[in-house]
């Protein structure tokens, strides 16, 4: 995963022509030098976000992992219940709500909340592309950025009214969109090689490009778009791909050549935005780094407050990474750790509450946001 942990540039320029043009572009884009004040947060993405449209109205979910979210020790430590987020309190969302004194996000799904100060369209198994076809056993569920975004904009009268109004109001509120590793993970888990899966990479990368062009169009002036954290570190990973050639791995103990998928896309991710914003000068699209936060961590966890970044706090005791497949966190017979906090993962795919503080906090005021929300 070598230079992963490189800052990328700064991707916001508003390099308009005309000095009116260039002074509305940061009325627009800019909160003033105490920083951003959002009317809401709007949301796209997976698991590592969703608050609770898995369990609206009974969603089955895919591979009907909703029962195990709805279980503790989910939510232990912040909410003190099951909240449908899948982690022991917090994901990264409520985090950024909770900085800009906003409300959490409720789900998008959920029926009569009031979304004016925010709406989360993320769901657990979110995608960019749509998986309904027989060759990916993923038909069930369509949680993909299209779907999202659709369910976003039929809440726009609710929130804003006319298309005028949710011009002004969408302007003075942020958006963030992390998806993509799944498209991935859907892919390997059933078959494909690296070589197949990183074939797909242009086309998740221009769906996420147009996806958040679309965003645009509607009136989002603000937008986070985070690349995808080096999954070849992660326990789940480390249990289903592992390897007997020690060359697979990296020092830190990631497998390297997964990593190197993630690294891909990422790199034309970056590429990408970099394009749009240059034909977009009036948005400020910030690039969020995970990847470059999460292996950072992996490299040095207790410089980052962590005892372990390859060990999850919740699955099977005794058990390498402690995962095991048929004994998750939430199943009969796993069990978690005294100290959540000490974990980079808390379920060996998703991080922990401290972990996704960690994750906000280097959005909001770097270094892991390019440029940071609060600049």
């Amino acid at each position: 995963m070598a230079g992963v942990a490189m800052a990328p540039p700064v991707l916001f320029s508003c390099s308009c022509i005309m000095v009116a043009l260039l002074a509305a572009c940061t009325a627009m884009a800019s909160g003033g030098s105490s920083g951003p004040q959002y009317n809401a947060i709007f949301n796209f993405g997976d698991s590592a976000s969703d608050t609770g449209n898995l369990c609206v109205d009974g969603r089955p979910g895919p591979a009907g992992v909703a029962g195990i979210f709805t279980r503790m020790p989910y939510g232990v430590t912040y909410f003190g219940r099951p909240t449908c987020r899948c982690s022991d309190g917090r994901v990264y969302i409520d985090f950024l709500a909770q900085a800009f004194g906003l409300p959490f996000l409720p789900p998008s799904k959920a029926h009569g909340k009031d979304f004016q100060r925010g709406a989360n369209m993320a769901m657990v198994g979110g995608t960019v592309l749509g998986y309904n076809t027989d060759s990916v056993q993923f038909s069930a569920y369509d949680a993909s950025m299209n779907t999202q975004i659709n369910n976003f904009q039929q809440l726009l009268r609710s929130i804003c009214g006319t298309r005028q109004n949710c011009k002004g109001y969408l302007a003075k509120s942020l958006f963030v969109v992390q998806l993509g590793e799944n498209d991935y993970n859907i892919r390997l888990v059933n078959g494909s090689t690296l070589d197949e899966a990183m074939k797909n990479i242009p086309r998740v990368v221009d769906a996420i490009i147009s996806g958040v062009e679309k965003l645009i169009t509607f009136g989002a002036v603000d937008i986070v778009v985070s690349n995808i954290a080096p999954m070849g570190c992660l326990p789940l990973y480390l249990n289903l791909f592992q390897s007997s050639d020690k060359s697979d791995y990296d020092k830190y103990g990631c497998l390297r050549n997964y990593n190197t998928l993630f690294k891909r896309h990422n790199s034309f991710l970056q590429s990408g935005l970099s394009k749009l914003q240059k034909n977009h000068p009036c948005t400020r699209i910030m690039y969020a780094d995970f990847a470059s936060h999460i292996y950072q961590i992996v490299q040095d966890p207790r410089k980052f407050g962590f005892d372990t970044a390859l060990t999850s706090c919740c699955g099977k005791a005794g058990a390498p990474h402690r995962f095991d497949l048929l004994t998750m966190c939430g199943m009969d017979g796993s069990s978690v750790c005294h100290d959540p906090w000490s974990h980079l993962t808390w379920d060996s795919m998703h991080l922990s509450d401290a972990a996704n503080k960690q994750v906000a906090d280097g959005w909001l005021s770097g270094p892991y946001c390019h440029p940071p929300i609060m600049q």
